[in-house]
């Protein structure tokens, strides 16, 4: 980590917000070579909250998914804001399940303050494509990366976040609610959401220090908006980093490690 590991958690989930934030299709288009985009869940229609391709990373053919953020008004309205809808999360699984049939690899880009919870949502099954997702996407046997590149929120960010490995930038959060949120719940009282930054641990060197992600990519001074390429090339390094010993092993072992990496979350010892 750099010398931002000073910084507070609400600065941290601040800047993890910012308008300004790369998203995942500039990322995609910085580490990535010959994408081609995916539309639709061939059920409902194509949400453009959930991007979706198939792309070459240093040769390698992957799969590429991620919320999307816009950095415009216009932008932001059509996408949602990164708030993806049912049939984002079922975008998402298609070209999951497609992925393992020709065997490439799935690499994640996690932004969003959360699944949609509009009644729109609910009527067209937004918990369970979200579960599905979790379902399926623990048992594929392709190798899969997920990497936090702004806020992960709640089950919105999970639904495409049950990875081999799991990588955060410096500057990103990963956490069941947002600070305000957790203040107003616990406490009544949103402008504690400082307090409920911190005790939510939602950083990623507190995460880290946990165990839940496996590495944190250092951004520039001031967060990665300040030098967008920076970040990307780092990010590469790192996800190939993570990709490449995935890349030989096993069908079962990639699942196995998978399935034990998550069922390891949330264990500890009670000290009498």
């Amino acid at each position: 980590m750099s010398e931002q590991q000073t910084i507070d958690a609400l600065t941290r989930f601040t800047l993890s917000r910012h308008k300004d934030r790369p998203n995942v299709r500039q990322y995609a288009e910085k580490i990535f070579t010959d994408i081609f985009e995916l539309h639709g869940d061939r059920a409902f229609g194509d949400d453009a909250a959930m991007f979706t391709a198939i792309a070459r990373l240093d040769g390698i053919p992957v799969t590429v998914i991620g919320q999307m953020k816009g950095h415009s008004v216009n932008e932001n309205i059509r996408a949602n804001f990164g708030m993806a809808h049912p049939e984002g999360y079922r975008k998402a699984l298609r070209q999951m399940k497609q992925a393992e049939k020709f065997g490439r690899p799935v690499i994640t880009f996690i932004d969003t303050p959360g699944a949609d919870c509009g009644v729109g949502a609910e009527e067209r099954g937004q918990g369970e494509a979200i579960a599905v997702n979790l379902r399926e996407m623990i048992g594929l046997k392709v190798p899969t990366v997920a990497v936090v590149i702004g806020e992960g929120g709640s089950g919105g960010a999970l639904g495409i976040a049950c990875a081999n490995r799991i990588i955060m930038l410096e500057n990103a959060t990963y956490s069941v609610i947002s600070p305000r949120g957790c203040a107003s719940i616990l406490w009544k009282d949103p402008s504690r959401e400082a307090d409920a930054a911190k005790a939510l641990r939602m950083t990623a060197a507190d995460l880290l220090g946990m165990g839940i992600v496996d590495s944190v990519v250092d951004e520039p001074e001031g967060g990665a908006h300040t030098n967008p390429d920076a970040t990307a090339v780092a990010l590469k390094v790192n996800i190939l980093e993570n990709l490449r010993p995935l890349l030989e092993k096993s069908p079962d072992i990639i699942y196995n490690e998978r399935y034990e990496k998550f069922r390891k979350m949330g264990q500890y010892n009670i000290i009498e």
